[in-house]
């Protein structure tokens, strides 16, 4: 059997930037794994017998565990072809091992959890052998060697988190299976005798890249949606569960606009023009990862305060319906200095404000909370407006 050619896996100019039809089935699945980290956070919150704190603690590690799988898949066909054979059908493994976990999410600290772990394991490892001996190595088998020698390095624990009993015990495995596997993506997977390399760093297409951040996104704010709309539809319709209800849409409209008002919409162009376009890709993922957080998390605060908007307020929830938006401005203040090597004083005003307005918040009903979130970000909103209006178009400057 012959070499696959370099020529028919890496893209060249000539391939279309858009998002296959492909990819966008892929997407389907993190639609569904969002809704399941979300109905975990919501059960938590509302007296589930994990406790909030815990809950929220196993939450963010299924979630990152997802998060890699999805960024991984982005960043090798924001390199290589997807319309290529061998691509696309690393791509349907994915899809198949990505839904296996989602499935998982909802126990994966109880009964599931080996499923859970297993699979994640299986895919990350399978995927990348796969395409390495179905390549002949092709285009780049360091590249794989690298990948191979951190995933290896995170798998023991990952198991040994899904086969242990104890809850507790399998957190502090998977955290340090999680914290491998961050390192690796962050350092460019550095390997003795072979060193590090970033997925991309020879040829990278910033359309494709930017465009698949920016949908993934609009992703999570279409599972904030869901939540709104499940939770109301549940509702009895009063008069104070209709006005959550619309302050709900009101809020997630504001974070699209914060998040595509100038450095959202200008991802492609900053990749361009980066003088270090993978280093670039890398910690734009990391900030897109601390807002689909936040977005996750308010769309929480949403069911909550929609559900029961004048009742008593449990401090925890606040988290939620506060917290939620602070972690969302503070990943959009990291994109904006990503994008132009700076921070707009809108967004560190955002987070001060919310910081302050906690405690007084403590004193509020769930609905009245939501509101004043609602108005940071309102606040947020108007002054980019202003600076718009103020300043002429910018064109994105990376620190890097």
């Amino acid at each position: 059997m012959s070499d696959v050619p370099v020529t028919r896996l890496v893209r060249s100019d000539a391939t279309r930037q858009r998002a296959t039809f492909l990819e966008l089935f892929l997407d389907l699945v993190f639609v569904f794994a969002l809704t399941r980290i979300s109905a975990r956070l919501i059960v938590d919150f509302t007296g589930g017998e994990r406790g909030v704190y815990a809950g929220i603690a196993q939450a963010l590690l299924l979630f990152l565990a997802l998060w890699v799988v999805w960024s991984m898949t982005v960043w090798s066909t924001s390199w290589l072809d997807p319309e290529a054979p061998l691509v696309q059908t690393v791509i349907v493994i994915t899809t198949l091992g990505a839904m296996t976990m989602a499935v998982a999410v909802p126990d994966g600290f109880g009964a599931r959890a080996p499923l859970f772990a297993i699979t994640y394991v299986t895919l990350q490892i399978g995927r990348v052998l796969y395409f390495h001996l179905a390549g002949h190595g092709q285009p780049d088998p360091q590249q794989s060697v690298r990948i191979l020698f951190w995933l290896l390095l995170s798998a023991p624990p990952w198991i040994a988190g899904g086969l242990v009993d104890h809850g507790t015990v399998r957190g502090w495995f998977w955290a340090v299976a999680v914290l491998l596997d961050y390192a690796g993506l962050f350092l460019g997977w550095p390997t003795p005798r072979i060193g590090a390399q970033r997925i991309g760093v020879r040829m990278i297409a910033a359309e494709h890249l930017a465009e698949r951040y920016q949908q993934f996104l609009l992703i999570a704010l279409g599972e904030a949606i869901f939540v709104i709309g499940l939770a109301f539809s549940g509702s009895d319709f009063h008069i104070d569960q209709s006005a959550g209800f619309v302050l709900a849409l009101a809020s997630t409209v504001l974070l699209w606009r914060i998040y595509f008002h100038v450095a959202g919409g200008l991802l492609d162009a900053a990749v361009d023009r980066a003088g270090d376009p993978a280093r670039l890709a890398t910690y734009l993922a990391f900030a897109q990862l601390v807002m689909i957080a936040g977005i996750v998390l308010t769309g929480v605060g949403f069911e909550l305060f929609i559900t029961e908007p004048l009742g008593h307020l449990p401090a925890a929830w606040l988290v939620a319906i506060l917290g939620g938006p602070a972690l969302f401005l503070a990943g959009r203040a990291i994109l904006e200095y990503q994008v132009f090597a700076r921070v707009s004083r809108s967004r560190a005003a955002g987070l001060v404000a919310l910081g302050l307005l906690t405690p007084v918040a403590l004193r509020l009903d769930p609905l009245s909370a939501g509101g004043t979130a609602a108005l940071v970000l309102l606040g947020v909103a108007a002054a980019d407006t202003r600076r718009s209006r103020r300043h002429p178009p910018e064109t994105p400057s990376p620190p890097f």
